[in-house]
């Protein structure tokens, strides 16, 4: 099982990191990850696998929504299949 997790918000230190460490503390494994910073905004996305996660999925994207609001960006984690499912054509 894997998780697509995008951030966006104004461009300030750490944000990598802080997304990495929640990641982490979760036991979710990044596989890849693409960010770009236009003009003050950053915009990131994040694959992850989440099989081995040390809590429930619902819970994992909701520290990671909160993990957001604290640092004023949209965090939003979701499922692969949802993702693949909603961007097929």
């Amino acid at each position: 099982m894997r998780a697509v997790i995008t951030v966006v918000g104004k461009d300030t230190v750490g944000i990598l990191a802080k997304v990495s460490t929640l990641c982490a503390g979760f036991g979710a494994n990044i596989i890849d990850v693409t960010q770009t910073v236009m003009q003050d905004l950053f915009c990131m996305i994040m694959l992850c696998e989440t099989q081995a996660l040390s809590a429930p999925f619902a819970e994992f994207v909701d520290q990671a929504e909160k993990l957001g609001e604290e640092n004023g960006l949209k965090i939003h984690v979701m499922h692969e299949d949802l993702f693949n499912s909603m961007h097929r054509i």
